[in-house]
């Protein structure tokens, strides 16, 4: 259990950076052409949409992980691996079609022997999702070990009871947490019968 403890600042790392990475490199140009027939510059959308919105998902999920516990926990790492696995599956499924369109809108311009291939940014956004979703399988199997939040940061769920003791038989430590609790030690009590 101990060991496990120890995984959750390099997992949680591992997860926002593989995140930050695919929604980075999703927004960017995946695919580049070049034609040695024609002297042409032309600009082209190659981005991959998807992937980043998922991957913004995947790291809100992170987000939502580290401030929250027990069930909610687990269901954000899920969430977050979900998101990373979606954003994989899109990135590998978008390569085929963006290259397509580029080749078309290529060869609408009378350019048949073009080559396009992958940029950099596409083989960092998929080395992306594949960090997402792996810091996410793992969160998923040991965010329960791992250390929370004290309950002390939670709201209040109830009103806090009025005290018995005058705030002049109170001490400065009493009156500060009253005033911590929400309640104004130097009002008058009402007393309820």
């Amino acid at each position: 259990m101990a060991d496990r403890r120890r995984t959750f600042g390099p997992v949680v790392l591992l997860g926002l950076a593989g995140g930050t990475l695919a929604a980075v490199g999703g927004n960017q140009q995946v695919v580049s052409g070049e034609a040695s027939s024609a002297s042409l510059q032309m600009t082209f959308d190659a981005s991959m949409p998807l992937v980043t919105a998922l991957a913004l998902v995947a790291l809100a999920a992170w987000g939502v992980l580290l401030v929250t516990r027990g069930r909610v926990r687990r269901a954000m790492a899920v969430l977050g691996t979900l998101a990373a696995a979606g954003a994989l599956v899109a990135a590998i499924a978008a390569y085929p079609q963006v290259s397509d369109d580029l080749r078309e809108q290529l060869g609408q311009l009378g350019i048949d022997d073009g080559e396009v291939g992958p940029t950099g940014w596409y083989w960092a956004a998929v080395l992306g999702t594949v960090l997402a979703l792996v810091a996410g399988v793992l969160a998923t199997l040991w965010c329960r070990a791992w250390p929370e939040m004290g309950r002390r940061y939670d709201a209040p769920t109830a009103a806090a009871p009025v005290s018995e003791v005058p705030p002049e038989e109170q001490s400065s430590l009493d009156l500060w947490k009253a005033l911590d609790e929400g309640r104004d030690p130097t009002a008058p009590r009402t007393d309820e019968g």
